[in-house]
């Protein structure tokens, strides 16, 4: 490798000499990558196929050293840079255009341990790598619904997934995370070491540093659970989301539901818009078929895919619908309430989609996530009752205009609706950054800048959202 041309944090364009970058690689077990290498290429590559990128340098971590070592070297020659765990985020936050990228992507250990019911996760695990672990145990950590998804992406932010009602969100479920800071120190934080840290990495994304892993707590969840797939027209989704919004108001915690308005995945229907009320049941395997019945016997479903599964199947039972490399953008929006009108507008923009893989998804919150104080964590949307998630998804690179077009549309014609905030796993490509800010954190956001400000006092980590840059 040579001299290597890159961005200053200041946008002044520097050359970085050959004999730095030797001395930068010599001190990694990882690899240092540049412009012309012949794994580049697929290393600036993430999940949606709309990003992309050109970072000036990757370090492809394989531990906590090269970690450190890369944060040094960034700190010393003032570079712009971004995390790349799983890659999954949507926004595109982890590749950074000209500037320098640490990958941990290749850091995917997972280690349980089943009497104390916990596991230490690598940060660049995948919901599939940790469920892999925790599955012949018996035990499960609260993440995500889509086994590709990168751990650390979805649990900084938050966590939503099958197991939140029950268990809350991952974030609800962190007994510690280690990472290393701004001034290149790796530190564990907990509830007693570093506890203003440790609050702040609930739910405050990656503006505090590099996490290297995550230790969860575990629940008992399966060998076996039960999915809940009735398939309904989408003419009748008044009726279907309204029987499915009075249910889930008094249904058992050990049911999480996401009303889905798509195409028909069925072969027979396909192309027909429709409701599906896609849930997972992980109580009593004897008492699922009476537990889901009220969701499936809404009248004649179309079909009716329900049925007992392996709880890794459950997890990977949507990732067929989200392909590496499909162009993706995604919001998201609480609402207070899902009366009459909120659902026919959900309706009228399902029917209009530019594109058939494009999804309005209703998750259905309430149980555990509410019961944790705002102020216990930074994540601070815990009451609303509902939270769409609107996927704009397609394949066509022609047609991303009308499709995030479509997903924006959506969004202002529900904010009427809303008290404000959005789950910023969903951001958008991260427009007007100050109203997402103050959505998400609300009255957490002054404790967040504060402790942002104590770890990172020059914004050298701007994660998804950069705290410092609102002063």
């Amino acid at each position: 490798m040579g001299s290597v041309e890159i961005l200053t944090r200041r946008g002044d364009r520097i050359s970085l000499s050959e004999t730095a970058l030797k001395s930068f690689a010599k001190q990694l077990r990882g690899t240092v990558l540049a412009q012309g290498d012949t794994r580049y290429d697929q290393a600036r590559r993430v999940w949606n196929g709309m990003i992309d990128k050109r970072p000036a340098l990757i370090a492809r971590c394989r531990g906590t050293a090269d970690v450190m070592a890369s944060v040094d070297f960034a700190r010393e020659h003032d570079l712009p840079l971004s995390i790349r765990a799983g890659g999954h985020n949507v926004s595109g936050s982890a590749i950074v255009e000209g500037g320098f990228v640490i990958d941990v992507s290749e850091m995917r250990s997972v280690h349980v341990m089943p009497g104390q019911r916990l596991a230490r996760v690598e940060s660049g695990a995948r919901l599939g790598d940790l469920d892999h672990e925790t599955a012949p145990f018996n035990l499960a950590a609260p993440v995500g619904v889509v086994s590709e998804t990168g751990v650390a992406g979805l649990t900084l932010h938050g966590g939503a997934g099958w197991l939140m009602r029950k268990h809350g969100l991952s974030i609800d479920n962190l007994a510690a995370v280690e990472i290393v800071t701004a001034d290149g120190r790796l530190l564990r934080a907990t509830h007693d070491q570093h506890p203003d840290l440790f609050w702040a990495l609930r739910g405050g994304g990656g503006n505090f540093g590099v996490v290297t892993a995550f230790e969860f707590h575990l629940h008992p969840v399966g060998p076996q659970v039960w999915m809940s797939v009735p398939i309904y027209p989408l003419e009748r989704a008044g009726e279907i989301i309204a029987a499915c919004r009075d249910y889930m108001a008094e249904a058992p915690e050990d049911l999480m539901v996401i009303g889905v308005f798509w195409d028909s995945p069925v072969p027979q229907y396909r192309g027909r818009p429709v409701v599906i009320l896609l849930g997972c049941y992980t109580g009593p395997l004897d008492k699922a078929e009476e537990v889901l019945a009220p969701l499936r016997t809404i009248g004649q479903p179309l079909a009716d895919q329900s049925g007992a599964m392996k709880w890794t199947e459950a997890q990977q039972f949507l990732d067929r619908d989200y392909p590496d490399g499909l162009f993706y953008y995604w919001k998201s929006i609480y609402l207070n309430r899902l009366d009459h009108e909120v659902i026919g507008i959900l309706a009228q923009h399902t029917a209009r989609r530019p594109s058939p893989e494009s999804s309005i998804d209703v998750w259905f919150l309430g149980g555990t996530v509410t019961r944790v104080p705002v102020s216990d964590t930074a994540f601070a949307q815990r009451q609303p009752p509902y939270m769409i998630g609107i996927e704009a998804n397609w394949r066509d690179p022609e047609t991303s205009q009308a499709n995030i077009a479509w997903a924006r549309n959506v969004h202002r014609d529900l904010q009427q609706f809303s008290d404000g905030g959005s789950y910023l796993n969903f951001p958008g490509f991260v427009e007007d950054k100050e109203a997402l800010l103050r959505g998400a954190y609300g009255p957490n956001l002054d404790r967040l800048e504060k402790v942002k400000a104590t770890y990172d006092p020059d914004n050298l980590f701007p994660g998804l959202l950069s705290i410092t840059a609102r002063g």
